[in-house]
């Protein structure tokens, strides 16, 4: 491909974490590959992280993908994780199906991925059995997120809820904190610590820091997403400093 890669993004109206965390790693890899990428979004409203506004803000999905699909991108995310998984088992096959498509009704198909997805099949990547998670999330809603992974196949050890509904206020959250977050953890017998459930709980800055510390790889929502994204480009899954994922391996 002569032109960059052009990568587009479904993001919640007040998900301001995506834009960067995204770029960011895909930036980071631009300067030991190759490839380049141009980044693209549309948005769908919500504020709150409640079952409700998730349900209503899901529905805006299709619009999304219709708009980003114009711009004829080549591979779509959808930068939404809780809002796929409280829609039920499985819901990311159903979400990834449905937007992709409105890509071909539109005449510029486009592979899509879903955080959610994407957080399962990193975890499935690592041959992770038994994890264990932080998010930002009101207690019934990371509830919610640990019966769907674990509707995947994956066991959940423990998991910190840090009990945020507020959006924006997820989105404040400082990555360092995250180094003293996942110490309240279980860690015993896990394959694969998820620093950030959420991806608009920022962690990028953290996630070598801490998979360097306790020696077992050390994913977040985000870190899957752009791993998934690279394997439908058909790219190598490769950023520097991004933990075990990306670094080649899978």
């Amino acid at each position: 491909m002569t032109r960059p890669f052009r990568v587009g993004q479904i993001v919640p109206s007040s998900n301001v974490t995506m834009e960067t965390e995204i770029p960011a790693m895909l930036r980071a890899r631009e300067a030991i590959l190759p490839d380049r990428f141009t980044f693209h979004s549309a948005r769908m409203r919500m504020k709150k992280v409640t079952k409700e506004e998730l349900a209503a803000m899901d529905a805006d999905s299709d619009r999304c993908a219709f708009e980003l699909s114009d711009a004829a991108v080549d591979v779509m995310g959808y930068a939404c994780l809780v809002a796929i998984m409280s829609m039920g088992p499985g819901y990311h096959r159903v979400s990834e199906k449905r937007l992709h498509g409105r890509t071909v009704e539109n005449g510029h198909a486009a592979p899509v991925v879903t955080s959610a997805g994407a957080l399962v099949d990193g975890l499935h990547a690592l041959g992770a059995k038994r994890i264990a998670v932080v998010a930002p999330y009101v207690k019934p809603l990371t509830q919610l997120v640990v019966s769907y992974i674990e509707g995947e196949g994956i066991a959940v050890q423990d998991s910190l809820a840090l009990e945020i509904p507020d959006n924006l206020e997820v989105a404040a959250q400082d990555p360092a904190n995250l180094l003293a977050h996942y110490k309240k953890l279980d860690l015993s017998g896990i394959d694969a610590l998820v620093l950030s459930a959420c991806v608009q709980m920022p962690s990028l800055p953290a996630i070598q820091k801490v998979e360097d510390e306790i020696g077992l790889p050390v994913v977040s929502a985000a870190v899957c997403t752009a791993h998934q994204m690279l394997k439908r480009l058909g790219l190598e899954a490769r950023v520097p400093g991004a933990g075990a994922l990306l670094s080649g391996r899978y």
